[in-house]
């Protein structure tokens, strides 16, 4: 089997999310999550008894089946971090194309702000990063993540006012987003006067901490044609793996597990870069999408944030990205891997009113997981291959 048998040969049919997001503070992780998947499966024009495999992170995927009222014939509980419903994207295409299953709900919610039956855990103490990163003070994402990037900015010569205006060009996409938790405009020197996170990251250059859930249904193409709504199909998909611990990193500067993503589901789709319409980049903090745009070959190294002050990945630029608003201003539950897929959908249908990309027609989702420890891309389209 080769990457071109699989090119297009499975199609998301069913997308949507848990009736509240932003802060819901009235329902838990499951409840929300419960609510995507119905809403997903009526976006889909199928039933609860239809699906036969189930992927998930976050929540147990045997707890969700139970919650759901499932049996499936295939399950994956992958979990790698913010990418793994990206990454669970291309296991589902598999165990679809291969008859493993038939109807595939990908799914992801967390009361990451209301906190009320969460599932997610710390690391163990058996793992390195417990002996070797925790006991010298960096513990969770806001000092991890953060870390690599003052190498980047030393070696490359970029500013911290640079980097805010990552956090200012989705804000400007959030404006027109009504399902944005935080839609109004902010300038750079906002971004510079909100109060100080982890150097050199300040309270808006992180991402939202809400309640939320999304779900994804998939079936073979060939039956696609079928359901309610024009299908997407996944042209190309691609995973990634690089180190657990930052301190581990090979270059403080480049994600190698975001590259060997992005190459892998570039050379599946069968596209180039300039055939991407919008790119919808997990931006946990501001220096995330820029990694990306680097790993993924959109710009050269240490020239990404040359991209976002030119204005082409604003609202009417040639090159959108984070369309809805991203993880910086839209939402972010704890893993927002989902949202650049249910993004995506919403553009290639046509769905996103004021913030719809003209003509789209091919576009590109990448998650980071962990620590900058993986990558997951996804590239769909509207035409059918």
């Amino acid at each position: 089997m080769t990457f071109e048998e699989l090119r297009g040969k499975i199609a998301i049919v069913g997308a949507d999310e848990s009736d509240e997001i932003g802060e819901v503070p009235n329902k838990s992780t499951l409840h929300l999550q419960a609510e995507a998947v119905r809403n997903a499966l009526q976006d889909a024009g199928l039933k609860l008894s239809d699906v036969d495999g189930l992927f998930t992170a976050g929540t147990p995927v045997a707890v969700l089946a139970e919650y759901l009222g499932v049996i499936p014939r295939y399950y994956d509980g992958t979990s790698v971090g913010g990418c793994s419903f990206i990454v669970h994207v291309g296991h589902a295409m598999l165990a679809l194309y291969h008859g493993l299953c038939d109807v595939a709900v990908v799914s992801h919610g967390e009361s990451g702000r209301s906190r009320v039956g969460v599932f997610r855990q710390s690391d163990p103490p058996g793992v390195p990063a417990t002996q070797f990163e925790q006991p010298f003070g960096p513990i969770g994402a806001p000092t991890l993540f953060p870390m690599p990037v003052a190498r980047y900015m030393k070696d490359y010569g970029r500013t911290v006012e640079e980097f805010a205006e990552v956090a200012v060009n989705t804000r400007k996409w959030a404006t027109l987003n009504p399902r944005a938790m935080m839609r109004d405009p902010i300038t750079v020197d906002d971004v510079l006067a909100s109060r100080m996170i982890s150097y050199p990251m300040t309270l808006f250059m992180c991402c939202l901490v809400t309640d939320a859930a999304g779900a994804l249904v998939l079936v073979r193409s060939d039956r696609a044609q079928e359901m309610r709504k024009d299908p997407i199909y996944v042209l190309g998909v691609g995973e990634g793996l690089e180190t657990h611990q930052v301190a581990q990193m090979r270059d403080f500067r480049f994600s190698q597990a975001y590259q060997n993503a992005g190459s892998r589901a570039f050379e599946m789709a069968g596209v180039t870069h300039d055939d991407i319409d919008f790119l919808e980049l997990y931006d946990a903090f501001v220096h995330t999408p820029i990694y990306a745009l680097e790993a993924l070959k959109f710009a050269k190294p240490g020239e990404a944030l040359d991209l976002v002050k030119s204005g082409r990945m604003a609202p009417g630029g040639d090159l959108p990205m984070n369309t809805n608003g991203g993880g910086l201003s839209y939402t972010h539950p704890g893993m927002y891997g989902m949202f650049t897929m249910m993004e995506a959908v919403r553009q290639l249908r046509g769905e996103r009113g004021e913030g719809q990309v003209p003509n789209a027609k091919i576009g590109l989702c990448h998650g980071v997981g962990g620590m900058f420890s993986a990558g997951g891309t996804a590239i769909f389209t509207n035409q059918r291959p």
